[in-house]
Parts: structure tokens; sequence; C-alpha cells
């Protein structure tokens, strides 16, 4: 079964670097959620990290809440491994709970396809967005621009204009 727009997520709860569990959906839940499947070594990754940063600290205070979801195979590519995932959250003072998806049942749930694979949830946990964060990573001035839209609209409770974009990014890498 595929996860399709409208839809209610899959239920998953996964820890993040901290040994904390993290589940989706979440009662109460919030106003809305941002799910990615990213990653360490991506260099699209690498270039909308900063703009992610800024959609965390900028509509956390709204009451959205972010999560990033690791589920690379650390044998095949060990710059995703944990340890790597625990110290890119310490370097990087990282604002967004970063999950591991060891067993990729998440990443599969939710129909991942690359890093990053951007998915938004309304209030009621279903999905509203999917796609990248923006138009071109290599832009910093895109700001993170189609996930901010489908922020704004959510949290307006209007329709998402843009309700899903072609993600663009590196393979999520499945183990063989």
């Amino acid at each position: 079964m595929t996860f399709a727009l409208g839809d209610h997520v899959p239920a998953f709860s996964l820890s993040d670097t901290e040994g904390r569990t993290h589940e989706v959906p979440t009662d109460p839940p919030p106003p809305a959620t941002v799910v990615t499947v990213t990653c360490n070594h991506c260099p699209y990754v690498i270039a909308w990290n900063p703009r992610m940063r800024a959609v965390a600290e900028d509509y956390a205070p709204r009451g959205v809440r972010l999560v990033a979801i690791n589920a690379n195979d650390p044998e095949r590519y060990p710059a995703d491994s944990f340890e790597r995932m625990v110290a890119f959250v310490r370097d990087q003072d990282w604002p967004i709970p970063y999950l591991h998806d060891a067993d990729q049942s998440v990443a599969r749930a939710l129909g991942a396809e690359v890093t990053p694979h951007v998915f938004v949830l309304d209030g009621e946990h279903r999905l509203r967005y999917r796609g990248a964060p923006d138009a071109d990573h290599r832009d910093e001035a895109q700001r993170a621009a189609w996930l901010r839209a489908a922020l704004d609209d959510v949290l307006a409770g209007r329709p998402v204009t843009e309700d899903e974009t072609r993600a663009r990014g590196c393979s999520v890498k499945w183990r063989a």
C-alpha cells in the first residue's frame, strides 16, 4: 500500500541520537508535523540543512513538530552510521530530533525515494505535502519555499496549493 496524499501517516516509533523515543502520530497532535528522510553524506542534504534549520527555528514557535529520519545502510555508507548521526547533532547543535530507522521500515512505509524527502502532515496526521524543500538545493535564496508554503497552508487550515513536488537528492541507500 502506498502512502498517498490525504492518508493518515503510517504509525512509527523511533529513537533519536539521545536515546529518546519519538512517536508519530502523537496525542495531542501538533498543528503540523514535518518528517524528513535524510542522511549525513548527501550533498543535497548538506546544501538544504541550513534551510531546514531555519524552518525549524521559524516554525517550532508556531507549534510545528519536525523530525529527521536516517534510514541509509551504514554498512555501505559509513558516513550515515548511528555514531556519525550522534556526532552531526552534537557538532551542529542540530535543533531537529534525528531518528534512526535501522531496519528501514519507516522510510519504506513513507515511500521515501531520496534524501532529503520531505513529508508534511496536518493536525490530523494526514499527508498534505511531499517532495523537496524548494526548487534548487544550490540556491539559498529559495529558503525552503515549497516546505514553508505547505506549512503556511496547513497552519491556516487551507488546502496545500502545491501538494507534491519532485523530491531531489541522493537515493535512499537500501540494504541489499
